[in-house]
């Protein structure tokens, strides 16, 4: 190989652009503080028990978010974090919680049942004991083919079930669903990713066409594949035409189920096997849709046996005691913000955050009270280290993800940009990066990159300290259905963990389960290491996080 002299080396040197090439830079001495600060003198469960067994469940508009909003609030200030305070995001609806439950089985002999009633549906008024009917909405073989459902579909079901049914319900506890098929488990509950699980994360996605849709959804594909890649691709602002067609058919089904008078309707779900009840939503938590009778799910085990003796013709009858409240005096939805003032470049913002409503059958621990404990512990640990940033560093704790982002997606109108028309506003210039948690309780192994390679050599060198722990990967693949898809979608870098999965998906995750016992102090610990370094280094770097080609607006 010929050799260059020196005075070519340089001058061939000076001609290439400053960035390539170079090592970004880690202040490994304020780092280690960090980490000594969240392992040995962590507070991150003790914020996880206030967020669950004193304040939780959190349910959007219901009083448990609004007590830990306000714990949250306060716990903040307390530390110095004088800017804590509640931020509208916009009009949510009605706000609801149970009061009071009980439900046992009465004929053909006594047990005591056990359930959730599901949120925003009606109560009974008082204890009432009513025959059980089996008169399920779909079929079990209808049920294994769910993946095929089209709005047409599915509102020509309800009305032929409205016909089926009318005049057989009146006076009845309903059961809706067939009976569940449990099969033995094979496979164990909990998963710790594995070196071929991240080589598999961390490997791009093999290229695809992009499938066309018309705007306003109508419809979805028939193939379950073609269904799920759609959903993927399209922006949520679309996705809100199809969901709102699919409200209109379920307030129909409630509606009949009103003026037929049912007493109740006891549902269930199969992947609750082992006594899990998995619940969300019945009703509507918008004011003027109709209130459906109360709706309970039951675990499957439970439900199986009542559909059997409904099956076999055996006269059964159950009790069931559900009191509710609605709560139409706080039309706001509000999160939680809090700010950390920054040096020379404070205009600049670094945002931390994690959603804090939660559903309503255990108290919200993995879903999500785990992630606001790591960026609370974030916060705490940077305000404890007195640690001098740049730029400013700003909590949020969200309202109404379960809904549909709704509070990030609020925020981010207010003070960025616009997702549907693009349009941007001043602060969209300002901020860096938003980095979210909300994938359970496991410990952080990576970043999903969200297809901006340019972050790639940055968060290379900012997780490299943090190997030994386990994190390391770096996927350029996306995950959607949690509130950073709120700022990538006017264009600003935002960005989601990649956490062991645990028993998240198999038994926490909107479950009864979901509660402070299976939480991993440990993981969560290693968590706010990561979080709160990460949420530094974008604090101190020279530049601004690189950003993405934004998206196009979607046509009107």
């Amino acid at each position: 190989m010929k050799l260059l002299s020196g005075a070519l080396i340089l001058a061939a040197s000076l001609s290439l652009p400053p960035a390539l090439g170079a090592e970004e830079s880690v202040d490994l001495a304020t780092l280690h503080r960090i980490k000594r600060e969240a392992f040995q003198n962590s507070k991150v469960m003790d914020h996880l028990f206030y967020l669950t067994d004193v304040n939780g469940p959190r349910l959007t508009g219901s009083p448990g978010y609004r007590a830990a909003a306000d714990w949250s609030v306060r716990t903040l200030r307390a530390w110095g974090v004088g800017s804590a305070r509640l931020e509208d995001w916009g009009a949510f609806g009605r706000g609801w919680a149970v009061t009071r439950f009980s439900a046992h089985l009465r004929e053909p002999v006594y047990a005591p049942l056990y359930g959730v009633p599901r949120a925003w549906s009606g109560g009974t008024r008082g204890p009432v004991v009513a025959p059980v009917i089996a008169a399920p909405l779909f079929t079990a073989s209808e049920i294994d083919r769910e993946d095929d459902y089209d709005i047409p579909t599915l509102t020509a079901r309800i009305a032929r079930f409205a016909q089926e049914q009318r005049g057989r319900l009146s006076g009845k506890i309903v059961l809706i669903e067939p009976a569940p098929k449990l099969t033995l488990p094979t496979v164990p509950a909990g998963e710790r990713y594995d070196g071929g699980a991240l080589k598999s994360i961390a490997a791009a996605p093999e290229p695809q066409a992009p499938l066309a849709y018309a705007y306003p959804l109508k419809s979805l594909p028939e193939d379950p594949k073609k269904r799920s890649r759609l959903l993927e691709s399209i922006p949520d602002e679309v996705g809100e035409e199809y969901y709102a067609r699919w409200v209109k058919a379920r307030d129909a089904l409630h509606a009949f189920l009103r003026e037929e008078g049912v007493v109740a309707v006891l549902s269930s779900d199969a992947r609750g096997d082992g006594g899990i009840v998995f619940a969300t939503l019945a009703g509507s938590w918008e004011p003027g849709g109709p209130t459906p009778p109360p709706v309970v799910a039951l675990p499957p085990e439970q439900y199986g046996r009542l559909f059997r003796l409904a099956e076999k013709k055996i006269p059964a009858k159950v009790e069931l005691d559900v009191q509710v409240a609605f709560y139409d005096d706080r039309p706001r939805g509000q999160n939680v913000i809090a700010e950390i003032p920054g040096g020379r470049k404070k205009d600049e913002v670094v945002m931390l955050g994690a959603h804090l409503d939660s559903w309503h059958g255990g108290t919200g621990a993995t879903d999500n009270a785990a992630g606001c404990a790591v960026a609370l512990e974030a916060m705490r640990i940077l305000k404890t280290l007195g640690l001098k940033a740049d730029r400013t560093v700003r909590l949020a704790l969200w309202d109404g993800e379960e809904q549909g982002l709704f509070g990030s997606r609020g925020y981010v109108r207010a003070h960025f940009g616009d997702p549907v028309t693009q349009e941007t506003r001043p602060e969209h210039r300002l901020l860096s990066g938003y980095f979210n948690v909300d994938n359970g309780t496991g410990k952080i192994r990576g970043v999903y990159l969200e297809g901006n390679d340019m972050v790639r050599p940055i968060f290379e060198a900012w997780l490299r300290p943090f190997a030994d722990l386990g994190a390391s990967t770096l996927s350029i693949a996306g995950t959607r259905d949690t509130d950073h898809v709120s700022f990538d979608g006017v264009g600003l870098p935002g960005f989601q963990f990649i956490q062991d999965p645990l028993d998240y998906s198999t038994r926490t995750h909107h479950t009864d389960l979901d509660v402070y016992d299976h939480v991993q102090p440990g993981d969560l610990m290693q968590a706010s290491a990561i979080l709160a370094s990460f949420v530094y280094n974008a604090a101190t770097r020279p530049d601004m996080l690189p950003r993405k080609t934004p998206p196009p607006p979607l046509p009107r």
